[in-house]
C-alpha cells in the first residue's frame, strides 16, 4: 500500500469512542498507524447514540487526533453498528411453483427481495443472514438448478430500533464526517476472533462490554442468532458502588480484587479490602456482589442461546471484550452453563503490527475496532495536512474519490449495513425504476387497447358488410371489363 493509503475505522462504545487508522499489507497483515480515544459516557448509552450533538463533537475530536498523528486529511471512515436493541428475527418466504420447475437465480432474488421488504414496527433491517432454502422437503444452501414444486427461503433478519439507526447516521452528518461504509460490529468482531472450525462446528461468541453483552451464535458457518443484553461490566461497578463509595473507587476495586469465581473454602471472612486509606469493605460481601451480578449476566447469555443449538455448540463458548478479563471467568461460565469448552479471545486472528500499548496489551478491548479495520476496503486518506494551516478546523470537504483497495486487501464483506444516504439513494433508484416500468406498462396497455379497438372495428358487422360490398363492386367491375 502506498504511503498515503490507509483505512480508518471507528467504534462507538458506551465508555469510549475509538478511532484507528491502518494499512493493509499484501500478506494479509495490518499495520496500525494511529489510534485515538475519547470518553463517551455522556453521549452514548448501552452502545447507542443518546446525544447527537455531543457524539458529533466526540467524533470530530477523534478525527482531529488521528489527523494530527497521520499528518493527512481523513476523507471518510468505516463505522461499527452495535449496541442496545439489536436482535435477530427469523423469517420464512414461500414460493409455490408448477410441478418439476427448475429453481433459477431470479427466484432466489425474488425471495430475498420479499424478505428485505418485510416491515417491522419501529425497526430497521440492518442486515440479513440467509440460513437455508427448503426445496420441497429438503434443505439446500444453493438450490439453483434443482427441480421442485415448492421453494422456501429461511432468513435471519438483523434489526435495530429505527431511532437508534437514525441517530447514528445523524451524528456523523452533524460532524460532517463522510461514512464510507457501516458494518455490524458483532459480525466484524466474529470474523476476526472466531476460527472457521468454531463457526462450522457451532459456537457462541460472548462480547462482555461496559454496558452491554452481545451474544452471537454460529453453526455450519452461518449466523443463527444475535442478541444484545443490556448488562455489562459497568453493572458490576455500580453494584460495588452501593457499598457507599464513588464509582471511580468501585471501578478500581473491581479491577484490583474482582474475581468471577471464588471457592467458598478460600474466602477469608475476616479479610477486609481497602477502599482507600481510611475505608474498608468485607471481602465476602465484595465477592458476593461481584459474583451475583456476573451470575445474572451468565444466565442471560445462556437464555439467549436457542434451544436447537444449546446442545450442539461443539466449538464451545468464546469470551471477549473488556469484561472477559475478570479472573476465573471461565470457571464461572462452566459452573453456571453446561458447557466445558470455554475460550477467551484476547486478540484478533489477523497479524497486527503496532507500537500502541492498548493494542499490544491484547486484552480484548481493541478486538472490535480491529475487526472493523479489517473490514474496510476503501482508501480513507486525503491530502497532506498543511503545517501552516489550522489543523483542527474539522474541514472534511476535501474528499478524494472512493477507490476500492486491491483485492488482496479485502478480508470479507459480510455484515454490511446501509447508511441513510445509501438507503435514500436506493429508494430513489427504485422509485425511478418503478416509474419507468409503470410508463412502459402504460404505453403497452394503450397499444393493446388500440390494437383491440382496431380488431373490433375490423370484425364489426358494418365493417364486414363494407368489405363485402367493396369486394362485390370490384368483382362486377372486373366482369364488365
Amino acid at each position: 500500500m502506498a504511503a498515503k493509503e490507509f483505512i480508518v475505522a471507528i467504534e462507538l462504545g458506551s465508555s469510549k469512542v475509538i478511532g484507528i487508522a491502518g494499512q493493509k499489507n499484501l500478506d494479509g497483515s495490518i499495520k496500525v498507524l494511529a489510534v485515538a480515544k475519547e470518553s463517551s459516557s455522556s453521549c452514548i448509552r448501552k452502545g447507542v447514540v443518546n446525544n447527537i450533538d455531543k457524539t458529533a463533537i466526540c467524533l470530530s475530536n477523534i478525527i482531529n487526533k488521528l489527523k494530527a498523528q497521520l499528518h493527512t486529511e481523513i476523507t471518510k471512515v468505516f463505522v461499527g453498528v452495535g449496541g442496545q436493541s439489536i436482535r435477530s428475527s427469523k423469517n420464512e418466504i414461500e414460493l409455490n411453483l408448477p410441478s418439476d420447475t427448475k429453481v433459477t437465480q431470479d427466484m432466489i432474488i425474488e425471495l430475498m427481495d420479499e424478505n428485505r421488504n418485510k416491515e417491522y414496527a419501529d425497526q430497521e433491517i440492518l442486515d440479513v443472514a440467509t440460513q437455508e432454502f427448503k426445496v420441497d422437503s429438503q434443505l439446500q444452501l444453493d438450490p439453483v438448478g434443482i427441480q421442485c414444486s415448492r421453494l422456501e427461503g429461511n432468513f435471519l433478519n438483523i434489526l435495530q430500533r429505527m431511532k437508534f439507526y437514525k441517530n447514528l447516521n445523524e451524528c456523523f452528518a452533524t460532524a460532517r464526517i463522510n461514512v464510507a461504509g457501516m458494518y455490524l460490529a458483532p459480525l466484524a468482531l466474529a470474523d476476526s476472533v472466531l476460527t472457521e472450525a468454531e463457526k462450522r462446528s457451532g459456537c457462541a461468541l460472548v462480547d462482555i462490554g461496559a454496558d452491554t453483552t452481545t451474544v452471537s451464535v454460529y453453526s455450519k458457518n452461518i449466523l443463527r442468532h444475535l442478541a444484545v443484553i443490556p448488562l455489562g461490566s459497568n453493572n458490576i461497578t455500580k453494584d460495588i458502588a452501593s457499598l457507599n463509595m464513588e464509582e471511580s473507587d468501585a471501578e478500581n476495586m473491581k479491577l484490583k480484587y474482582g474475581c468471577a469465581y471464588t471457592d467458598n473454602n478460600e474466602i477469608d471472612n475476616s479479610l477486609m479490602l481497602p477502599i482507600d486509606a481510611e475505608r474498608q469493605v468485607e471481602s465476602r460481601k465484595f465477592i458476593e456482589i461481584v459474583e451475583g451480578r456476573l451470575e445474572e449476566i451468565i444466565h442471560n447469555v445462556w437464555y439467549q442461546i436457542p434451544t436447537e443449538y444449546s446442545d450442539k455448540l461443539l466449538g464451545g463458548i468464546i469470551l471477549t471484550g473488556g469484561g472477559a478479563n475478570m479472573k476465573n471467568i471461565e470457571k464461572a461460565f462452566k459452573n453456571h452453563i453446561n458447557i466445558d469448552k470455554i475460550r477467551i479471545a484476547k486478540f484478533v486472528t489477523q497479524t497486527i503490527q503496532s507500537n500502541n500499548s492498548d493494542i499490544n496489551a491484547k486484552d480484548g478491548t481493541m478486538n472490535t475496532v480491529l475487526g472493523l479495520l479489517a473490514k474496510g476496503d476503501i482508501n480513507c486518506a486525503g491530502n497532506d495536512v498543511d503545517p501552516n494551516g489550522n489543523l483542527f478546523d474539522n474541514n472534511n470537504n476535501a474528499f478524494t474519490p472512493e477507490r476500492p483497495m486491491r483485492q488482496n486487501d479485502v478480508i470479507t464483506d459480510g455484515g454490511s449495513v446501509r447508511t441513510m444516504e445509501q438507503k435514500k439513494k436506493e429508494e430513489e433508484e427504485a422509485r425511478k425504476k418503478k416509474e419507468e416500468e409503470d410508463r412502459i406498462a402504460e404505453e403497452k396497455r394503450k397499444e393493446e387497447e388500440a390494437e383491440a379497438e382496431r380488431l373490433r372495428k375490423e370484425n364489426s358487422t358494418w365493417n364486414k358488410f363494407k368489405k363485402g360490398l367493396i369486394n362485390f363492386t370490384q368483382k362486377i367491375t372486373s366482369e364488365d371489363e
